[in-house]
């Protein structure tokens, strides 16, 4: 996610300290973050909500607007997700065209969304083929201290589970509620030495060799996945990563359900 070097002296306390089952902020290796949500915190937006993992922070909202749908889904409508890394976020975030880390962010984000069907995009159609509602899913990193996938996806799944569809700002009848199916939630692991870690802050993303991102829906079915990163998991890693989404997605649902 970042250039920046963790020094060797840091390195080495982040692997010890794992190799005795702790962290440096006092967690256990699979251990979350406090999460703190907030709703409603953008008046002009249809939908928004502030998200807190430890000191990450991330904001996101949801703009509604008319439009000509897409040939191949004539009868849907359509969710357009971008993400933004403020230069005020970190060190690192510089201003321009979003880069690399933004883009990936904005995909995996998206892909939870989108695969799980949490938008019932076919209740968007105004006119088949000629007027749907096109939903525009913009995410701000706020500040980053690690895990800006779970905290984005999070804040995106907020802002829309609360948003309206602005029906009478252009005289198609009522507003109503924008049609949600699901909650998927997302959880990111991340590999150091031999030690799976769960959420983890911007040193251990620094130090970690591998990333594995599950987002997961209310029956526990697996929706999108993304590994990050150059090292590898192996078969039971990988499972054992699976269950854990599974079992934190569970605990995180609450605080938004």
């Amino acid at each position: 996610m970042s250039r920046s070097v963790v020094s060797e002296i840091r390195r080495n306390h982040i692997n010890e300290l794992l190799r005795k089952g702790a962290r440096m902020d006092g967690r256990g290796p699979l251990d979350i973050r406090e999460i703190s949500v907030e709703t409603g915190v953008i008046d002009t937006a249809e939908g928004s909500a502030r998200v807190r993992y430890g000191d990450t922070e991330v904001l996101a909202g949801v703009k509604m607007a008319i439009g000509t749908p897409f040939p191949d889904t004539p009868d849907k409508g359509v969710l357009t997700t971008s993400m933004e890394l403020i230069p005020m976020a970190h060190p690192d975030f510089e201003s321009g065209p979003p880069g690399g880390d933004a883009i990936e962010l904005a995909r995996v984000v998206d892909r939870g969304i989108r695969e799980s069907g949490m938008v019932d995009v076919g209740k968007l159609c105004i006119s088949p083929g000629e007027e749907v509602w096109m939903c525009f899913l913009d995410i701000y990193a706020i500040n980053y201290d690690g895990n800006l996938f779970d905290a984005a996806a999070l804040a995106l799944v907020a802002a829309l589970k609360t948003a309206t569809v602005p029906a009478s700002n252009f005289d198609k009848g009522e507003d109503f509620p924008l049609p949600i199916t699901c909650l998927p939630v997302t959880v990111t692991v991340a590999k150091i030495e031999n030690t799976l870690i769960v959420d983890p802050t911007f040193d251990e993303e620094m130090v970690s060799s591998a990333r594995l991102t599950v987002t997961s829906d209310e029956n526990g079915d697996i929706r999108a996945m993304q590994k990050g990163k150059s090292g590898s998991f192996t078969v039971d890693e990988i499972s054992e990563i699976v269950d854990l989404a599974r079992e934190k997605g569970e605990g995180i649902r609450k605080i938004i359900g």
